[in-house]
């Protein structure tokens, strides 16, 4: 008999033998003990139940013919159970019909040893199914590993976005609110300025009306500077001149006021807005992409609003939304110029949904997302832009503001060379 000790036979290792013949367990006992393994014994079922209550061994030898629950039942019950499931058990048993050994390996066995026991079987059995054990083992810890790996990088993934969102918006909204008010001063004075400009320059021209009425005939050198400056032509052109100034001003200020609205640095709190006013300055941003230029048609924005309530939100972060989304549309429906004869289109739809929820859709009619990245549309990093023209973040930044900052849902919808629809949708409360 070979009596080298194996190099899985530990005093850690616990094997229960499990037989109602002492002189079965001694043998057992000796062979085992001799091999270093820890041995416990048990000489019926219940004993074994009982005792598997106090410490869980890492094999078990189980006799197949015993009084009171016989092997069968015992295994089935272990196998029952969650906390001794998962132990090898080798059945020893006389028996040599294939329905017995059939039965007991559908109970949860998973092995058998014939009686009577010959010492190499017994060790090389219970060597090769520790090893599986620990191999088991060790994959459960590898997959629990890369579990827990896996959810690190999801945190990781999820930190890095909140990191670039804020920063991003940080320095973005600084720069809009800097250049907000850097313009805003000088547009102001221009545009308070305006009405004095215009009522002196009307008042001077009612002076030279009356010079003209009283002097009839004025001194020739008079009469040719007159003619020179084309007298009549100035004063009709200057009224729309200083018209055309204080609209222009206007517009500045228009512009001034819907860098501040979508900056918002003030409001970092949720509070009531109406979200008409958040798409309206972000599309005044947008203005210059939106316009024709020498080698691309003006996009045409339809407005199809609906009567829709003021939603508590953190506005700043919902126009960084309207923003992502509507200028990668502007991307898409310039890409598409040239392959498709249609002209570029971005309909944008607002409406309330069941008296719960306000529903933003904003559609483009461009060359459409391929099927198999409108899964992982709002995956990080994930982009069908060229390198160097998107980092991948702008959608998977939209999606957790809608999904997580506003407990909303966000959608993307697409067909191959027909357009692309987001749809926004967030609940509101009634004011």
């Amino acid at each position: 008999m070979n009596t080298t000790r194996p190099e899985v036979a530990s005093q850690e290792t616990t094997i229960l033998v499990v037989d109602d013949t002492s002189t079965n367990l001694q043998v057992l006992f000796d062979l085992l003990s001799q091999q270093g393994y820890r041995v416990a014994i048990a000489k019926n079922g219940e004993a074994a139940l009982e005792r598997l209550q106090s410490y869980i061994p890492q094999l078990i030898l189980l006799d197949v013919m015993m009084p009171g629950i016989d092997g069968f039942e015992t295994c089935r019950r272990l196998n029952e159970n969650p906390m001794t499931s998962d132990i090898p058990v080798i059945f020893m048993t006389a028996l040599s019909d294939s329905v017995d050994k059939v039965k007991g390996l559908n109970v949860g066995a998973v092995d058998y040893i014939t009686k009577p026991i010959q010492h190499e079987e017994v060790l090389a059995r219970i060597r090769i199914h520790l090893q599986l054990r620990n191999v088991k083992a060790l994959e459960g810890m590898v997959s629990q590993r890369t579990t827990e790996l896996t959810r690190a990088l999801d945190n990781l993934k999820r930190a890095q976005i909140q990191l670039v969102q804020s920063e991003k918006m940080s320095s973005l909204g600084q720069l809009v609110a800097g250049v907000a008010h850097e313009i805003n001063n000088p547009v102001n004075f221009i545009h308070g300025n305006l009405v004095h400009v215009q009522e002196y320059t009307l008042g001077l021209l009612d002076l030279v009306k009356l010079y003209q009425q009283y002097y009839p005939e004025p001194p020739e050198e008079i009469q040719d500077y007159t003619e020179d400056l084309e007298l009549d032509f100035l004063e009709e052109d200057l009224e729309k001149m200083l018209a055309s100034m204080k609209m222009g001003s206007d517009r500045i200020r228009q512009i001034v006021l819907s860098l501040r609205n979508f900056s918002r640095l003030d409001e970092a709190e949720q509070k009531p807005v109406d979200l008409h006013g958040g798409i309206e300055s972000t599309l005044m941003i947008l203005q210059y992409r939106l316009k024709a230029r020498p080698d691309h048609p003006a996009v045409e924005v339809i407005r199809n609003y609906g009567e829709i309530p003021l939603v508590e939100c953190y506005p700043s972060k919902l126009n960084q939304v309207f923003m992502n989304i509507l200028a990668n549309a502007i991307d898409a429906v310039e890409e598409s110029h040239g392959n498709i004869s249609r002209k570029p289109q971005i309909v944008i739809s607002t409406e309330q949904l069941h008296n719960k929820w306000v529903k933003i859709s904003i559609a483009d009619n461009g060359n459409g997302i391929p099927e198999k990245i409108i899964s992982k549309i709002f995956e990080p990093f994930l982009t069908t832009k060229p390198m160097g023209k998107g980092t991948g973040l702008g959608l998977s930044i939209s999606h957790q503001i809608i999904t997580e900052q506003h407990s909303g849902k966000i959608d993307c919808y697409s067909t191959p060379g027909q357009g692309t629809e987001f749809v926004i949708q967030i609940p509101f409360k009634l004011i």
